[in-house]
């Protein structure tokens, strides 16, 4: 490539491209945040708002039995009957049900009603109506937990509108629905979010689990917290001395921490985005915003006569088309071999691009996805070194941990650099968070309940 072409490519790249210090900045900035989040005096402005989860204890390898788990986080649910039993072994069955769209957008009691309706048919199914299952339920929208099973509902997300559920506790609302149907009977035991979910379905074989993350459409994590840290925390303080915390991390930055590294990309995505000025640590982060930062880039690039002799695709050019999968298709290329990239190229209606393009290309999602992954890397450096123990493990979950080729070995590549010395960690892949781990915080909080 023509040496003043890739000269001009790097100047247009180098604000994407953070050096260790301000990465070292990012995550003492996140761990100033954490504490402002955990403290009385500073949580109701705080950005991070660290909920305390009220789930005290990771399992310990004595959670036997079956469970019930219902999971809602989108235009599905599913119903699980999970049999955990000796030697970590784990049995499921399972089934999912649609949530048609006008029950997504109707009356609250509508959208439980149905679930109560499939939950019943599930029950009927499996031969289930004499028993009187623990149930663990993942409901992944923001909530306000006010105990193990009580949870507000601060806003719907996701396409949902459902009139009458925000403010008030859904696990009531389920509850109350079930009642209704006067076909069965269940115990609700625990409200989990998804992220907790990811944390326990890896610490039920790996007790050294103390750390969930989702690196998916959204992102998010939590943690095992000492309760002397929670100072919002208001029940009793008997053993275990610890609570996991939901950072909701996303909104690391709504409060100007990440001012100093937002680039003029990152502020158009927020620009159009349908929450502008939030979760701004998300949209540099996420499967939901990633493929519109490189799009952003690569429209730039084409303006600058450095992309495509300077024209640009209808398709190029519309927001949103440029989706994250195709970052890590490009990506998945060997080097030197386009085949993916000229596939999403074609989709994206642009004809006869140059190996020089495609390099280009390349090099953006490259410069995108790094920085992703390192400022997320940030974040869990900022509570690996709050935890302080000297080996964990972290739960990943998510579309983008999953599929892009190269996330997982920049994130330990950079947590590395940034964790202190001698601390030990490794990254493990959660299985079914929302299903299994939804369960197995329903065994731990069935457990600790038997010790009261």
């Amino acid at each position: 490539m023509e040496l003043m072409r890739q000269q001009e490519v790097d100047e247009i790249l180098s604000e994407l491209r953070l050096d260790n210090d301000q990465y070292v900045q990012v995550m003492d900035r996140m761990t100033e945040s954490f504490n402002r989040g955990l403290s009385k005096e500073h949580n109701a402005v705080a950005a991070v708002k660290m909920f305390p989860t009220y789930v005290r204890s990771i399992p310990d390898g004595t959670e036997r039995g079956k469970f019930l788990a219902l999971d809602l986080g989108g235009t599905n649910f599913r119903v699980l009957l999970i049999d955990l039993k000796p030697g970590h072994e784990v049995r499921m069955k399972s089934k999912i049900y649609a949530i048609p769209q006008k029950i997504m957008v109707g009356p609250g009691r509508s959208l439980f009603d149905h679930i109560a309706h499939c939950l019943a048919m599930f029950i009927k199914e499996h031969k289930l109506e004499a028993e009187s299952l623990p149930l663990g339920f993942t409901f992944s929208f923001p909530c306000r937990q006010e105990g193990l099973t009580a949870a507000r509902l601060v806003h719907w997300t996701k396409g949902f509108k459902c009139s009458g559920v925000e403010g008030e506790d859904v696990v009531r609302l389920l509850r109350e629905a079930v009642a209704r149907t006067r076909e069965y009977d269940i115990d609700v035991v625990a409200l989990v979010n998804d992220t907790v979910g990811t944390l326990m379905a890896v610490a039920h074989k790996d007790s050294k689990c103390l750390i969930g993350l989702i690196i998916g459409t959204g992102t998010n994590a939590c943690y095992m917290e000492r309760l002397e840290n929670v100072e919002l925390w208001n029940e009793d303080y008997d053993d275990p001395k610890e609570v996991l915390i939901n950072t909701e991390w996303g909104a690391f930055g709504d409060d100007g921490l990440l001012d100093n590294i937002l680039t003029q990309y990152d502020k158009n995505v927020d620009e159009g985005s349908m929450n502008r000025g939030k979760q701004l640590y998300e949209k540099m982060i996420s499967g939901m915003y990633m493929g519109e930062v490189a799009r952003q880039v690569l429209v730039k690039l084409t303006k600058e006569k450095l992309l495509f002799n300077g024209e640009i695709s209808d398709e190029l050019f519309t927001r949103g088309q440029f989706y994250t999968k195709y970052i890590s298709e490009i990506e998945s290329d060997a080097p030197g071999d386009y085949t993916n990239c000229l596939q999403v190229l074609e989709e994206l209606e642009i004809m006869s691009p140059t190996d020089e393009d495609c390099a280009i290309i390349r090099q953006v999602c490259e410069t995108v996805s790094k920085r992703a992954a390192y400022l997320c890397s940030a974040g869990l450096a900022a509570l690996l070194n709050k935890i302080d123990r000297e080996e964990v493990t972290i739960a990943v979950d998510g579309s983008v941990y999953r599929f892009h080729p190269k996330v997982h070995n920049l994130l330990v590549e950079k947590i590395s650099e940034l964790v202190k010395p001698g601390l030990k960690f490794k990254l493990e892949l959660s299985q079914d968070g929302s299903g299994k781990g939804a369960a197995v915080v329903a065994a731990v909080a069935v457990r600790l309940h038997g010790q009261m």
